[in-house]
């Protein structure tokens, strides 16, 4: 019997018709996911089409702008002179640091390299032992976009550069004891910038200036001279101070030595300190002008009151107090102004008696604490009253004040004696406010009429101030600093002497004669033409700071009458 084998199978649905079935679903799947990825590739484009678009057509919404080049840099307000000239600003300054762990053996060598080439002044055997040594260092500080982009541009990958907001100072050492200095954070830590630090960081006046009383083409002027003075008078330092006696604005302040402020360097040496604010000395005869001021104010004396027999010395207690000349036996209130006499200002201090000068001294603002716009503010010594400081007081010894506080006072006794207030910021001026008057227009104008002589007459001390044009009024001052056989001289001028505008004080620290120098003495009734002088070997006010005085005010006595309608018409 045979086997027969079973089959089966379906009428519908055979090898060839599933393959095809099957093929068919992957080219309908594949087109499905073409589909999906083109969608969202033709999308992201046109996302990214619409917003490059966007940016394009509004550059005020770039980020480059807003956080480079906007807000970014305005952390601070400026600082500008009374002209709009910027002494202080925000820029963004560069840290450059380098990670050594992202170099190889040879990219270090080659690092080492290119930094020889490209910046030759630095340290590089210090730069190597730190890559070696390491994890970071910083390289370079405070540095420019230009200085950055030349690290930038040697392409090495171990530089990291920290942008900082920084401020800079255009004027460098021309402002350095005025306007100060910030720290790493921006804040004030000296001078206006401290003084002044709550209301530079305002953020609401970002875009308005500080504006202060000073002028920059004065400040550089008056520098240039005082520079010029040490190669003369090899003095160790010096200061001047210009104010306007109407309103107190300072339009120049200078001390010597100064410093860059864009360095940032520990100033902590004496010889740095503002001689004219913090500095407080003894300015010997400046104060006789105050003596006699007293003596007219108080009624003790007149202009022409005769002092008969004056002593060329007197004793009063262990201390003996002289003449610096050989004076006439008989002078009057004016010549003892004049001519400077020591003897004679002891006479009329004796007249006005302690209570009455101290007061006075008072009235001026010389005893006490000044209040200013910086915080470096020095504060006169205090001493007890006694007939022999009555004695010394009255020709300047024995009693300190600060250069500003003498400028003040000069200012008040030229201006007609009416109150001021120095100041180096501008602020508008009321002028309905009245002014309190501390001291008669009889007394003020007798006092510019003296100085006027101290400087026009022979006899005078402070002939090399007579500069023609300007009607310079002033007084010289002398004085010996405390334990040492230095000198300290002074001389305060007003001008015009007949209705003075500007007060000018000049001071040199510890000068020295000058016999090389040729002195050009001004036209006078006894030489028409003037005369040249050399040989000299005094060295007292007279014979320097005044020297100085009168070419500071040459210098910028045009400025200020070109600038000033009054002064203009004065002169």
């Amino acid at each position: 019997m045979k086997n027969k084998k079973k089959t089966f199978y379906f009428e519908d649905y055979n090898d060839y018709e599933f393959s095809d079935s099957k093929k068919n679903n992957k080219i309908k799947i594949s087109l499905n996911r073409v589909a999906f990825l083109s969608f969202i590739f033709f999308s992201l484009i046109l996302i990214f089409g619409i917003k490059i678009i966007y940016l394009s057509l509004s550059p005020e919404k770039s980020f480059y702008k807003k956080y480079a080049k906007g807000e970014f840099q305005k952390e601070r307000r400026d600082i500008v002179d009374r002209n709009g000239s910027v002494l202080a600003t925000n820029v963004t300054l560069y840290d450059v640091g380098v990670r050594p762990k992202l170099l190889n053996k040879k990219e270090k060598k080659n690092l080492l390299i290119k930094l020889g080439v490209l910046f030759p002044e630095l340290n590089l055997a210090d730069i190597q032992n730190k890559l070696d040594k390491e994890d970071f260092f910083s390289i370079g500080k405070r540095l420019t976009p230009k200085e950055k982009d030349q690290f930038w541009l040697m392409g090495n990958k171990a530089f990291v550069f920290d942008p900082k907001p920084s401020r800079i100072y255009p004027q460098q050492n021309l402002f350095s004891h005025i306007l100060g200095q910030t720290d790493d954070t921006n804040n004030g830590i000296s001078g206006i910038e401290k003084f002044f630090n709550e209301k530079l960081n305002d953020k609401e006046k970002i875009n308005s200036s500080l504006r202060l009383t000073l002028d920059s083409n004065l400040q550089h002027l008056i520098r240039n001279e005082l520079v010029k003075a040490e190669n003369i008078f090899y003095n160790v330092g010096s200061g001047a101070i210009l104010m306007n006696v109407e309103n107190g604005n300072i339009l120049s302040l200078v001390s010597l030595p100064d410093y860059d402020l864009n360095r940032r360097v520990l100033i902590d040496d004496n010889i740095y300190s503002n001689k004219i604010t913090l500095g407080v000395y003894e300015l010997g005869s400046v104060f006789k002008t105050f003596t006699i001021a007293a003596g007219l104010e108080n009624k003790v004396i007149e202009t022409n009151t005769v002092f008969k027999n004056l002593e060329n010395s007197l004793k009063c207690d262990k201390y003996t107090i002289s003449e610096h000349d050989k004076l006439p036996k008989n002078l009057n209130t004016e010549q003892i102004l004049i001519r400077s006499s020591n003897i004679g200002a002891v006479r009329i201090a004796q007249k006005i008696g302690i209570e009455k000068y101290r007061n006075f001294l008072k009235i001026l603002g010389i005893l006490d604490t000044i209040k200013f716009d910086l915080e470096e503010i020095g504060t006169p010594l205090s001493f007890r009253w006694g007939k022999c400081k009555l004695a010394t007081t009255s020709y300047g010894h024995g009693i300190t004040t600060t250069p500003l506080q003498l400028a003040k006072a000069y200012a008040i006794l030229g201006n007609g004696g009416y109150k001021i207030d120095p100041s180096i910021v501008l602020n508008k001026i009321n002028s309905s406010k009245k002014k309190e008057q501390l001291i008669s227009n009889k007394t003020s104008n007798e006092i510019n009429s003296m100085l006027r002589k101290v400087v026009n007459l022979n006899e005078g001390t402070a002939n090399f101030a007579n500069v023609e044009g300007y009607e310079v009024a002033g007084k010289t001052g002398t004085a010996v600093k405390y334990n040492s056989k230095e000198k300290l001289n002074t001389f305060v001028s007003l001008f015009p002497s007949t209705k003075p505008k500007y007060v000018l004080l000049v001071m040199l620290d510890e000068p020295k004669s000058a016999p090389n120098y040729i002195y050009e003495f001004p036209p006078s009734l006894k030489f028409p033409k003037g005369y040249k002088y050399k040989g000299e070997m005094r060295n007292t006010s007279g014979w320097n700071t005044v020297v100085v005085a009168g070419k500071i005010i040459e210098k910028i006595g045009p400025i200020l009458a070109i600038n000033n309608l009054e002064a203009s018409k004065s002169f």
